[in-house]
């Protein structure tokens, strides 16, 4: 069994409204040297693949059918035997 830890932000130049209200909330509470935030997601997901070769297609087809939007998403991810 493999797990691959799946990371998906957003592209640069895409706006992030929830990192600016986040850095904007952390200003509030006193935090003014934050000079940005910027979101993104972790997806862990555990692989019955025989290899780590079939895992690494399998997370390839699961980041482009599901969990990244091309258009606006870069992802990233990396695999390890569990």
């Amino acid at each position: 069994m493999f797990v691959a830890d799946i990371r998906i932000k957003l592209k640069k130049g895409v706006a992030d409204p929830e990192g600016k209200n986040t850095r904007k909330a952390l200003e509030l509470l006193g935090f003014p040297e934050v000079a940005e935030v910027k979101t993104s997601k972790v997806f862990s997901v555990h692989l019955n693949s025989p290899d780590e070769a079939s895992a690494k297609a399998q997370v390839e087809k699961i980041c482009l059918a599901l969990l990244a939007n091309p258009v606006i998403n870069e992802y990233s991810y990396d695999i390890r035997e569990a």
